[in-house]
């Protein structure tokens, strides 16, 4: 009968499988592609209600119609109530509202299971975004929240709904911690979308804050009407610390933390528009560390850099709360003072800095020494304009520096004219090398008993095309600061060495020749290496070079010294102090020095022929190195008493204009040929 039934359908029969027993029905089912499955309640292998739940649990998306007789509908109302679409009476299977029913029960199954695919594409999208998402009735009551808007808030969908939008997303505004209306709740009486006004608060329920950013829009029907309100908003607090964070970042210094250039010259152009307002002063400084490159190349940029975080700390340490301390790059510091009488605090100030940054800084197991030279200028005195005063105290800081270091120099206007000159000279530096303007003359060093020369020091002279010759005083204290010391003293080393063994070559004996090596090359981590390359290259014995060191070099970092001192010693290399008594030195890390030479600076030398000379720490150094078994020189011999006083105190060496003056090579060799004039000993 519901075979005939469903063939007769004017829209297309039904394919209609028939199985009699529940076990094959439900092996069919698995394979799928049924729209629809009618089925007695009492069959071969089942019978009853639980022939429905068998099938309803094995397919429970595929509608289910029991064919019931009059006798049994208590039964198929049951399973109507268990999830059956309907039921079939036996004896009405030839109705043609047969067919029409199960065509509509198929196709508004169909339609629930597309609405159920939306319905949770939807719910997983919502619930799959980062934005929180609250949905509300006319009364401003939630009935939907996403993931992320129980997540925002602290309040769990099932706990949430029913509750009013000011509840759950209660608001105030940032600064004045105000509480504002939540924009649902104008959406609702306006039926207009609106956003979040900025500085917007959420208060979560756990009482924390968040910044967010919102908009509300209103929830209509099919005939247009409003039916409730949707608000998306999202946590904008990391992005506005981000924000915050690059700010501060293009502002001030990655590695001290100090403000940085842009951030100095905007303070400083708003100090002198207040300064110009009271007419009061400001004061900029600018600082130069004067060692600071010695410890960079010898230690490593990690010692470097945590140097650099010690002086910025003390320098903080040293001014006001608001002055500002920057760092302008590499160990370039800037100072504004801006309030107060400033050239008179700029001065005490500036006291203050050279005596804290004298004192050892820790680093890790390293105890450094750095000095800084200190510019400074004024407004309105000096400049009127944030660069000017900059440039200013800049050119007073290398005026500090050519007066020794560790000195402060107010600006003046020649100095502007003396700039100008250090920058044509650190121009035409940086060429000189290869234009070959830079020669080396030499100083005979003489055996003070017999008057034999023992050897010479090789001393740097520059052949300056507009000039003429230069003197080291003009442009070393340039080479150092603009960083071609180093090639310079390379340069200086292979040459003295390849002057040398040419003078043996031609059968001369000059004795050993002693080479000045600059702070900066010695603490380079290759520069034992480069000593023994460039005898290599030049095949001059290593005892024949003597290499002289400052004492002040030595003590910054006695561990390291010591270490490059007795490898270079192991190579055979001669090792001298200069300018010994100057600088700051101990005894006990003396000894442990492997030291060949003490080489006696000229001031004490000088010193004993004046009326009140009496010579004492000559004798003391000589003294000093007999003890230690170290040959002692004295520099800057001049007269006659000065030879007579040393020879009595039987230093073994001297050197000074008395026996010569530096020689050019073909000079100095005819002096190896000649001797000394034996006069200077009658």
């Amino acid at each position: 009968m519901l075979r005939n039934a469903l063939a007769r359908v004017k829209d297309g029969p039904f394919e209609i499988e028939h199985l009699t027993r529940l076990d094959d029905g439900l092996s069919r089912l698995q394979k799928g592609d049924v729209d629809i499955v009618l089925t007695d309640l009492t069959l071969a292998d089942s019978a009853g209600i639980a022939t429905f739940d068998q099938l309803y649990a094995s397919v429970p998306h595929i509608p289910i119609m029991t064919l019931s007789a009059a006798e049994d509908e208590p039964l198929a109302i049951e399973a109507v109530a268990r999830g059956s679409q309907g039921y079939l009476s036996k004896g009405h299977f030839s109705s043609y509202l047969v067919p029409q029913s199960l065509r509509n029960i198929i196709q508004r199954k169909a339609v629930e299971e597309s609405m159920f695919i939306e319905k949770a594409r939807a719910e997983i999208t919502l619930n799959s975004i980062s934005d929180a998402v609250i949905g509300t009735d006319m009364a401003g009551n939630v009935d939907y929240l996403n993931a992320a808007a129980e997540a925002m808030t602290g309040w769990p969908r099932a706990e949430a709904r029913g509750r009013s939008i000011g509840e759950i997303m209660p608001l105030i505004q940032n600064g004045t911690r105000q509480h504002k209306a939540n924009p649902v709740e104008l959406v609702l009486q306006q039926n207009e979308p609106i956003s979040l006004t900025p500085g917007s608060l959420l208060l979560r329920r756990d009482g924390s804050e968040a910044a967010i950013e919102d908009s509300a829009a209103p929830i209509h029907d099919s005939g247009g009407h409003i039916r409730g309100a949707v608000i998306v908003f999202h946590d904008i607090s990391a992005a506005k610390a981000m924000a915050a964070k690059m700010t501060h970042l293009a502002q001030h210094d990655f590695l001290t933390n100090l403000p940085n250039r842009v951030l100095l010259n905007d303070r400083i152009a708003q100090a002198i528009i207040q300064a110009e307002r009271s007419g009061t002063q400001l004061a900029v400084l600018f600082l130069d560390l004067d060692n600071f490159k010695h410890i960079n190349d010898s230690l490593g940029h990690a010692i470097g850099d945590k140097l650099l975080q010690s002086v910025a700390q003390r320098l903080r340490a040293c001014v006001r709360g608001y002055d500002t301390v920057s760092r302008q790059g590499g160990d370039e510091f800037v100072i504004l003072l801006s309030e107060g009488n400033n050239v008179e605090y700029a001065a005490l100030t500036a006291d203050k800095i050279l005596v804290t940054l004298a004192q050892p800084h820790s680093v890790d197991g390293h105890e450094l020494h750095v000095t800084t030279s200190i510019g400074i200028s004024a407004y309105p005195a000096d400049a009127k304009t944030a660069e000017s005063l900059i440039k200013n105290a800049d050119t007073a800081m290398y005026q500090a520096k050519e007066k020794g270091r560790n000195n402060y120099q107010f600006f003046k206007n020649d100095m502007n004219t003396h700039a100008v000159e250090r920058q044509a000279i650190e121009s035409h530096l940086r060429r000189a090398l290869e234009r070959h303007e830079l020669i080396l003359h030499y100083q005979p060093k003489v055996n003070l008993k017999t008057g034999e020369i023992t050897g010479a020091e090789a001393l740097l002279r520059w052949n300056h095309p507009q000039s003429g010759l230069m003197l080291p005083d003009r442009f070393i204290a340039i080479a150092e600061d603009c960083g071609l010391i180093v090639s310079i003293g390379r340069w200086v080393l292979r040459e003295a060495c390849k002057q040398a063994k040419r003078w043996k070559d031609e059968g001369l004996t000059p004795g050993s020749i002693a080479v000045n090596i600059s702070a900066l090359e010695f603490r380079r981590k290759d520069f034992v290496d480069e000593v023994r390359a460039i005898l290599a290259e030049t095949g001059l014995l290593a005892s024949c070079l003597q290499l002289e060191i400052t004492e002040s070099v030595l003590m910054r970092d006695v561990g390291c010294s010591t270490k490059v001192l007795q490898q270079l010693k192991n190579m055979g290399v001669q090792l001298a102090i200069d300018d010994f008594g100057t600088g700051y030195s101990s005894l006990s890390y003396l000894h442990q020095f492997p030291i060949d030479i003490l080489k006696i600076d000229q001031s004490f030398v000088q010193d004993i022929a004046t009326a009140t000379g009496n010579g004492i720490i000559v004798s003391a150094v000589i003294a000093m190195g007999n003890s230690l078994k170290q040959k002692v020189i004295a520099e800057g011999v001049e007269k006659h008493v000065q030879l007579a006083y040393l020879k009595g105190q039987h230093c073994e060496e001297g050197q000074g204009y008395l026996f010569s003056r530096p020689l050019a090579p073909e000079q100095f060799a005819a002096l190896l040929g000649a001797g000394i004039a034996r006069t200077v000993y009658n």
